[in-house]
This record gives structure tokens, sequence and C-alpha cells, in this order.
């Protein structure tokens, strides 16, 4: 049996996290949890996620507007729109948008599920008073779960 997940993008659930915006495109439950793909906005100068690597997803980075400065293991790259990364999982990576414009990519991860890693994340940071929170182990717990290890 054919099925399909159709989005538009402008009616996707999107989450708010940290001055960026993450539209999920295909949740893990429209492709029986083999992968995800999600849309991310950036602000100018947004610092990205911290250096991380997963034992069980890899993840591939496209750019459709703007330049991602992308570190996977020790290269970094600056990459722009039409380009990609593909960071396999067990390879410690980031990215940063380090430029005065915008920046949208795409993020595919395979298996998925740790879209919703970013409505956990994005709950914590609107419960907190400050951020980041005074016991950090609350992020460690909630990235652990979703297989993210901070380096």
């Amino acid at each position: 049996m054919l099925t399909a997940h159709f989005s538009d993008g402008a009616s996707a659930p999107t989450i708010e996290l940290m001055g960026a915006r993450i539209a999920v495109l295909v949740p893990s439950e429209a492709t029986g949890g083999a992968f995800s793909l999600v849309e991310y906005t950036t602000p100018p100068r947004f610092p990205g996620a911290p250096r991380h690597y997963h034992n069980g997803i890899d993840e591939l980075f496209y750019v459709l507007e703007g330049r991602l400065t992308m570190t996977a293991g020790e290269e970094r790259r600056v990459i722009g729109p039409g380009e990609c990364v593909a960071v396999p999982r067990g390879v410690v990576h980031t990215f940063a948008n380090e430029t005065d414009s915008p920046a949208r990519f795409l993020v595919q991860l395979t298996p998925g599920g740790f879209e919703n890693y970013f409505n956990e994340l994005a709950e914590l940071v609107r419960k907190s008073e400050t951020w980041p929170p005074a016991d950090r182990s609350i992020v460690t717990a909630i990235a652990s779960r979703y297989d993210s290890i901070n380096v």
C-alpha cells in the first residue's frame, strides 16, 4: 500500500526555539519511523547547536537560503543554497549561522523521532525563568532521551 504525506510548509507544525523556527515537514509517524524532515530557519548570528553526536541517527543538512557554517569531525565548511552535508552517526558536529542574514535549511533525520526533542526543549525554555537553566542536567536528560550527546 502506498501512503503519502503532503506538506506545504506553511501549515506544518512549527516550534519556536531560541530565535529559530523549526517546521516539521514530515514527522516520523508519517514514515513508520524511518525518517523525519524538518525545515530550520535561523536568525542572523544564530549560534546553533552545541557540539554533539548521535549513536543511532544520521543527519543530512541541505541549505535552501543563506549560509550555514557546518562543522563535522575536524572539518569546518560554509555551505550555501543547493549544498548539503551528510553527518553519519557517531560524528561530532554542529552548525551555526555566522552571517548577518537569516538561513533556511532542511534536516533529514534517519531514523525519525528526533523532531520530538525540539518540542521538549522548547517547552523547557518556555517554563524556565532563565536560560540556560541553573540545573543543566535537565537539558542533558532531554538530549539523551533523543540520542544527542553533547561534547
